[in-house]
């Protein structure tokens, strides 16, 4: 469904799981990043009801999910650390065309949004199905519906407001980048590390 290429090996979830803390940390940053990219999208585009009207709900399951890990974070009694860099989200940043349009741009951004949330569904995916602690194979399962709901939504608006590009050959495009940086990750207790 993802349409991705690699799968991320099952044996990552060790290295997560020796720093359960670090997992959680970045996760919490990764959705307060997704929260704050739904908003610069809104903030950008507000012209469009309906794209603003999703990306609204985005937004506030973002911030819920990020909630959420905070949450946990405290339950376990661990520290809440500083915000990571995402090397793997800087590396799709620069794919992302910079030329053109107003619509393409918000097309690219749409694919680049769509990208980030395949790969995390695939990691909750591979965490849901791998990590020892049954109370977060649950949750990261529950999450990796919500992430992939996020994916078709950014995809779907990407078809919808796409005006000189052709999304199903650009979005091949981004498939076959990734496919080419996520074997450089997968390595460290980061959802996308």
């Amino acid at each position: 469904m993802l349409g991705l290429k690699l799968v991320t090996d099952p044996r990552w979830v060790n290295i997560v799981e020796s720093n359960i803390e670090e997992i959680l940390t970045d996760h919490a940053w990764c959705e307060q990043k997704a929260a704050s990219n739904a908003i610069s999208l809104i903030t950008q585009n507000s012209e469009k009801e309906e794209l603003v009207t999703e990306l609204v709900l985005i937004a506030q399951e973002e911030i819920e999910h990020f909630k959420m890990v905070h949450d946990l974070i405290k339950e376990r009694g661990l520290t809440f650390g500083r915000e990571r860099k995402d090397s793997y989200v800087n590396e799709l940043f620069k794919f992302m065309k910079k030329d053109g349009s107003r619509n393409d741009a918000l097309c690219e951004r749409l694919l680049f949004s769509a990208m980030i949330e395949a790969r995390s569904c695939e990691r909750f995916k591979v965490l849901s199905e791998n990590i020892k602690d049954q109370k977060l194979a649950k949750f990261y399962r529950d999450l990796m519906i919500s992430e992939a709901n996020h994916y078709t939504t950014f995809l779907g608006f990407a078809r919808k407001y796409a005006d000189n590009v052709d999304v199903d050959k650009r979005w091949k495009e981004w498939i076959e980048f990734e496919t080419s940086i996520i074997t450089n990750y997968g390595k460290n207790e980061t959802v996308h590390g």
